[in-house]
């Protein structure tokens, strides 16, 4: 490979880290409106969910049309079509909190996640053909890490600006005055307004740059009948159920984190805890804020930097690891302390029982990019097209969370977690079998 090549290759893998960073950053920031969307909206933990379910179903709509878009206009003009399509969903996010309207919501939701899954489609192969097969975990690992770098700086955007003041029930609103509720409800507007009014101004300035980018070709055209040809491929159909479950698992557990803690009262533990109260103020004090007189579930919101940030970790980690080792192997000693750490938290209450929980994070790190690059082995030329079906089961973070909302008002937290740890179970298979293959 010549010198000018890898240059132009490292270029392109710099400039496509910025946009895992971007939906990384989003994707959580959807987790921080979740506790209070609930609250504002009166709703059950399943009904919450539908915030999830419209973001992640897009995943499932988009994917394959997403790969045909990118076939016809190409890589470049896609990622900005992608970019554009976000920033139309982030502005859709105005009039839904000036009319506290949930169903505006929802179709922002919708729409943001048609734009990532055309960033999700392009990115993922393209970082993983940015050099040799047998480099494309690693490689992507790291790409990966950067998106786990947004994933933890926005659940403390989210803890400080999105959650940082109480919400009043429907009956506390129904007590104040004519001019209260009026200056009540535009205070709630403007608390979500503020921060996706300037995402949107971000993602269009993203877009501009890469309208004016080259990005080097690395794919061929892909071959027709490929979709049928996927569908016969044991490994890619496995590694689809495998991004599906780990998806799912990772938006589930993410989603409640909050409630999770609140469902065990932690906000007293954590607030006559002098350490804690330091670790918080610490984060905190990086906007300028501390938690004096603060909601608790802006407190308890803080620690989830903790689970996305130790994906960010573990990915770090994990593009070494994954080079001295079989990734398979990797991956299921990952899916293995993903469940100990799950057993643990369910099994125990208090301190113990948050950060045991919190250190999932730490192991789900390597399973999206080693479930991807793992199912791509071989497949040559599908690559795109397999892309594109991989991207369709991440509608597992839409179908997941909603199973596991609906067992936590049936039967609580400690049942509910269960499910992730079947999800985690089929992961720690999936990973063994592809070391005897």
């Amino acid at each position: 490979m010549s010198s000018t090549t890898n240059k132009s290759y490292k270029s392109a893998f710099i400039f496509l880290t910025t946009l895992f960073f971007l939906w990384g950053f989003i994707t959580v920031l959807v987790d921080s409106l979740v506790p209070r969307l609930k609250d504002v909206f009166e709703m059950s933990y399943a009904k919450t969910v539908l915030v999830q379910f419209a973001f992640f179903t897009a995943f499932f709509v988009f994917s394959l049309p997403a790969g045909f878009i990118l076939s016809k206009i190409g890589y470049k003009k896609g990622i900005v079509f992608g970019l554009l399509t976000m920033a139309l969903g982030c502005i859709l996010f105005y009039p839904a909190a000036e009319y506290r309207n949930f169903s505006i919501f929802l179709v922002g939701y919708f729409t943001l996640a048609g734009g990532i899954t055309v960033l999700q489609v392009a990115a993922n192969p393209y970082v993983a053909l940015l050099g040799s097969e047998e480099g494309a975990s690693s490689r992507l690992n790291l790409s990966q890490a950067f998106n786990s770098l947004g994933t933890t700086i926005a659940p403390v955007v989210g803890a400080l600006f999105l959650l940082s003041d109480s919400v009043k029930t429907s009956s506390e609103i129904e007590l104040l005055s004519a001019v209260d509720k009026t200056n009540y409800y535009a205070s709630e507007a403007t608390t979500v307004q503020t921060p996706f009014l300037w995402i949107s101004t971000s993602i269009v300035i993203l877009a501009l740059i890469f309208a004016f980018i080259k990005l080097p070709k690395v794919m061929q055209e892909s071959p027709k009948g490929g979709y049928l040809a996927l569908l016969k491929n044991k490994v890619m159909l496995m590694g689809a159920l495998g991004i599906f479950v780990y998806v799912g698992a990772e938006v589930a557990i993410g989603s409640f984190l909050v409630n999770y803690f609140a469902d065990m009262n932690l906000a007293p533990m954590v607030a006559t805890n002098e350490t804690m109260m330091s670790i918080a103020n610490t984060i905190a004090s990086t906007f300028n804020k501390n938690f004096t007189d603060s909601d608790p579930k802006s407190l308890l919101a803080i620690f989830v930097i903790f689970y996305w940030g130790g994906a960010m970790i573990g990915r770090f980690v994990g593009a070494y690891l994954t080079k001295i080792m079989a990734p398979g192997k990797v991956l299921s000693i990952f899916a293995f302390l993903a469940i100990a750490m799950i057993v643990i938290s369910i099994n125990t209450i208090g301190l113990l029982s948050m950060w045991s929980i919190l250190a999932v994070g730490l192991f789900n790190s390597i399973m999206f990019p080693t479930i991807f690059t793992l199912s791509l082995e071989g497949l040559g030329d599908l690559k795109a097209q397999a892309s594109g079906l991989l991207c369709m089961a991440i509608v597992g973070g839409a179908v997941i969370p909603f199973i596991f909302g609906s067992l936590i008002d049936g039967f609580g937290f400690k049942t509910a977690f269960i499910l992730t740890i079947l999800c985690y179970g089929y992961i720690l298979f999936f990973g063994r079998f592809k070391v005897k293959v």
